[in-house]
């Protein structure tokens, strides 16, 4: 038995059998979350210092690995139907949890701080308002932005059934546009990089920008009918859906020099299709982010009542954008390369090799208020992703989860010794 809930979101238990969904609205969740225009951006800078052919490999490379990422959780998520911090009271205890839940809740709030500002401040640029008009639109959109997650999974499915068509025939129109400007595939391919780059440096931006994202997915492929269908959903939004968004980016970049893919509308004389960009944009990445703030804040709280804690992280989110979030993203991104991806790491090493592909029921799960195995994997795993010269992400992932089973067979040895508490 789960704990009874009277939120159809399930914040603390397994979703159900009955409340499971198909691969469309699990796949059209998933791709309109990764829509995102941090991602177009880490695009453009990646797209100015590489030839067209390069850029498209090292795209490839970089969300195939992210889509495989978040694959596994995704499976992992629907066959226990949990989401990551749910999956946290296994891997770092019924209290070491709250470590999880701070981490993910808080690079959630980030983003959303970040999203907020980034809407408010461009809207100003674009339409000529006045600078004063900048903190009150802070707060409309740090409010308004919560309210399809204020619904939940219903709210959020119906946002995306709308807002991912119309932001895929305005990107084929820019792209349409940008080929006709710079004089046809063959001129493009011909173009010269003007900044430089190395292909482990872009594979990072293309895996680090949105893998905090990847390891949230999980509140939505926990609603999906079968693996296969968490599988077919978290390729189709993290290789295919934020492939687009870089490749879209780096596009722009190439033919006009200009990272910005807002920017890029304007220059090609599409201001509202900017406006419009912008809006859906942020708007289906901002609600999923929320509602991903939601997860982790009832789990950290142990509360059922996920819209008060929506609210409350929005208004959260406001005052951070009010603060100045907008300024923060490039350290913001390699911060959030090194913390979170070891979280993704740790649970898929618990539950493939410490539970064997099963967990018990939550509600009936005996946990220990700290698993030091999985806590200890964490944090090798982050402190080498920190440090690490190479793909931060990929380090921090492959670490904690050669750590956990490190430490996982250590304590076996103890506890047969009798030196520690039966593992």
């Amino acid at each position: 038995m789960t704990h009874p809930t009277t939120d159809s979101d399930y914040p603390l238990s397994e979703v159900p059998t009955g409340a499971r969904k198909g691969l469309f609205s699990t796949s059209i969740m998933l791709f309109s979350f990764t829509f995102f225009t941090a991602t177009m951006f880490a695009g453009g800078k990646i797209g100015m210092a590489f030839d067209f052919k390069t850029l498209i490999w090292a795209a490839i490379i970089g969300n195939l690995l992210l889509g495989a990422y978040a694959a596994i959780l995704g499976l992992i998520a629907c066959r226990s139907g949990l989401n990551s911090v749910l999956m946290g009271r296994f891997c770092f205890g019924e209290a070491g949890s709250k470590l999880s839940d701070v981490l993910l809740g808080f690079t959630q709030i980030g983003w959303y701080a970040w999203g907020t500002a980034t809407v408010a401040i461009v809207l100003v640029k674009i339409l000529g308002l006045p600078e004063s008009l900048t903190m009150p639109l802070m707060v409309l959109f740090g409010f308004g932005f919560c309210l399809t997650a204020f619904i939940g999974y219903k709210g959020l499915d119906m946002l995306s059934r709308i807002s991912v068509p119309t932001m895929l025939a305005l990107l084929v129109c820019s792209l349409w546009i940008a080929t006709d400007d710079v004089g046809g595939i063959s001129a493009l391919l011909a173009i010269e990089p003007t900044q430089s780059m190395t292909l482990s440096v872009a594979i990072t931006m293309v895996f680090g920008t949105f893998v905090s994202g990847a390891t949230q997915a999980t509140n939505w492929t926990r609603f999906a009918r079968s693996g296969r269908i968490a599988v077919m959903a978290s390729m189709v939004g993290f290789f295919l859906g934020n492939g687009l968004m870089i490749v879209a980016g780096a596009y722009g970049a190439i033919v006009y020099q200009q990272p910005d893919i807002v920017e890029v509308l304007v220059l090609q004389g599409l201001s509202i299709a900017a406006v419009v960009m912008l809006f859906l944009n942020l708007w289906t990445t901002q609600d999923n982010t929320i509602y991903n703030f939601a997860a982790a804040g009832c789990n950290l709280l142990r509360t059922g009542r996920r819209k008060t804690v929506t609210v409350v992280g929005a208004g959260i989110g406001t005052l951070l954008a009010i603060g100045g979030m907008y300024e923060m993203l490039i350290p913001f991104l390699i911060l959030l390369g090194s913390i979170i991806p070891p979280i993704g790491g740790v649970i898929m090493a618990d539950y493939f090799y410490g539970h064997k592909g099963r967990y018990p029921l939550l509600a009936t799960a005996r946990l220990p208020a700290f698993n030091w195995v999985g806590l200890g994997a964490y944090g090798v795993g982050a402190l080498c992703a920190y440090f690490s010269p190479w793909v931060a992400p990929l380090v921090g992932i492959a670490v904690a989860a050669l750590v956990y089973v490190s430490l996982f067979e250590a304590k076996k040895v103890f506890a047969a010794r009798g030196l520690v508490a039966d593992a």
